[in-house]
């Protein structure tokens, strides 16, 4: 009897030491983190309307490639997922639901669209999935602020602000128009426009929105001819902005453009406008005289050498995924999505990357407020146009 009893008691300790084990490495256990591995996700429009922003996610995997070959992150490679959703919110939840429930990664980059990464936001930050560098501009990533996202794109409402103030005070021009995405994309570059006019007594010109399915702007053209618009602001996708620079010219309209910053490829552009976009102006929050544009485009050249475009775009996804990097570096060996979010926070005016003074805070976690403009030459080129314009709040 005392045999079956001791036998038993052996039993349940055993038994309950087993399940306490299990209890602890369960909670010890992070997503997407294993003592080799960290497990990144980033989808980007391969096909349809906008395309040519996809080069961004074909980037990041180049640079993780980069830094995987540097010997990783405290011992951990980065394993990575890209994934394409053709610009198409309801393909970006698929996306996301993919990325958390079947592989678990630990954290997502990237992602291009305001319209896409709206339609996944909140599950996102459900699931306590770090999100850095959202591939837009929007003011939703962090108003309200939320912890789990890190912005480094400037947002479209300060630099289309600081971009109408140039235009007003630096190009002595008063007559503009705004050609806008009509969806949030375009709506808060227009919103910012037309705070910085409302502040001096005045108002646009013209406004002329466009759906993304549109395919004939020539109606779009002849109202900002109509308008007298010696300026017109282009905040729309790359198809619809080469679109319209030459349907102008067609229609016998030949403005100052100046784009956004989505928008800031010029070789691209003078290409596929047959030199249409000689003389845009377009904001750029990219240092393109940064030494690491050589050390990352020569990457390119060993990881993806049939890569057909290297531009801006291209380069915006390294640019995307340095901080996140940045921020695994800075979190050490004991990786966690807490860890990983103090790490990040830490980060204060940082220069040694492709942007210009990241900061994060507890408080706010926009990294990056300044844009400078350049100009396409007569070839494609850059030619810069200003110093960096600081949105200082208004």
């Amino acid at each position: 009897m005392k045999t079956r009893i001791w036998g038993l008691t052996v039993f349940l300790v055993a038994f309950i030491t087993l399940g306490c084990l299990s209890l602890a490495s369960a909670q010890d256990k992070v997503r997407g983190v294993t003592d080799t591995e960290v497990l990144i996700g980033q989808w980007g429009p391969q096909t349809g309307p906008a395309a040519l922003w996809g080069a961004v996610g074909r980037a990041t995997g180049v640079f993780f490639e980069l830094i995987n070959s540097e010997g990783g992150i405290h011992g951990r490679k980065i394993k990575y997922f890209l994934r394409d959703d053709a610009y198409q919110p309801a393909k970006t939840k698929a996306v996301a639901k993919e990325f958390v429930d079947d592989i678990g990664v630990f954290a997502v980059v990237g992602g291009v669209g305001t319209s896409c990464g709206m339609a996944v936001r909140e599950y996102l930050t459900t699931h306590k999935i770090p999100w850095v560098s959202p591939a837009s501009g929007s003011s939703h990533w962090t108003q309200p602020f939320n912890r789990y996202i890190f912005s480094t794109f400037p947002q479209y409402y300060q630099e289309a602000f600081v971009e109408t103030k140039y235009i007003v005070e630096n190009m002595g021009k008063k007559k503009i128009g705004f050609f806008y995405q009509n969806d949030d994309y375009g709506k808060e570059g227009l919103e910012g426009a037309k705070k910085y006019l409302s502040s001096k007594g005045m108002t646009l010109a013209a406004e002329a929105p466009v759906e993304v399915a549109d395919t004939d702007l020539k109606t779009h053209a002849l109202k900002l001819k109509d308008s007298g618009a010696e300026v017109v602001i282009l905040w729309v996708n790359p198809k619809h902005a080469a679109m319209m620079v030459q349907v102008a010219k067609s229609v016998g309209f030949d403005p100052q453009w100046l784009a956004c910053s989505t928008l800031s490829d010029p070789e691209m552009f003078f290409k596929i406008t047959k030199g249409a976009w000689k003389g845009v102006i377009y904001g750029n929050f990219v240092n393109m005289k940064s030494p690491l544009v050589k050390k990352y485009l020569e990457a390119q050249q060993k990881w993806a050498p049939k890569e057909t475009y290297t531009g801006l775009f291209y380069l915006a996804g390294f640019y995307f995924a340095e901080p996140l990097v940045e921020g695994l570096k800075r979190c050490g060996k004991d990786l966690t999505v807490d860890n990983f979010i103090k790490a990040m926070e830490t980060i204060k005016g940082w220069n040694d990357w492709l942007g210009y003074d990241c900061t994060f805070t507890p408080q706010d976690h926009q990294g990056v407020k300044s844009v400078y403009l350049e100009k396409c030459g007569d070839n494609g080129e850059r030619i810069k146009v200003s110093d960096w314009l600081l949105y200082s709040g208004q």
